[in-house]
């Protein structure tokens, strides 16, 4: 009896910086990119003419970003840091094991590089936070 194939579990095993709760965010984080933020043009696949949704590097991590604080707000940071993201070249890093897994596509301008030094976690998740003891922590 052969098991069948699991690709994040195969990445798991490749590459232990990241767990599988990042990877499941950052995909959800390019959902919540295309879906809600309308983000994205419409370009050919790498492989092939069929066209498809594309996000820069750049745009994604902006889109995490969003994403994150609306559904960790304060502890944004806290979390991302758990699950083994640090920085925006994190979520390159799973973006791109997402790739070579054929779980997420590229076109051929990508490059992991599009995902260094976007923006600051300590400034994007934490130094915009006041703390009112009326109303809590607001971005």
């Amino acid at each position: 009896m052969s098991q069948a194939r699991n690709p994040i579990l195969e990445i798991l095993q490749r590459d232990p910086r990241y767990t599988i709760e990042a990877y499941q965010f950052v995909r959800e984080g390019l959902n919540y990119a295309q879906e809600v933020k309308k983000l994205g043009s419409n370009q050919p696949a790498l492989e092939g003419d069929t066209l498809e949704k594309h996000l820069t590097g750049q745009q994604l991590c902006h889109a995490i970003r969003e994403y994150a604080l609306e559904q960790y707000g304060f502890m944004t940071q806290v979390v991302l840091k758990n699950w083994g993201i640090e920085a925006t070249r994190d979520v390159g890093n799973i973006v791109y094991n997402l790739i070579d897994q054929d779980l997420m596509k590229k076109s051929k301008n990508d490059k992991v590089e599009d995902f260094d030094d976007v923006y600051s976690f300590d400034e994007a998740f934490r130094e915009g936070f006041k703390i009112d003891p009326a109303s809590g922590p607001t971005p």
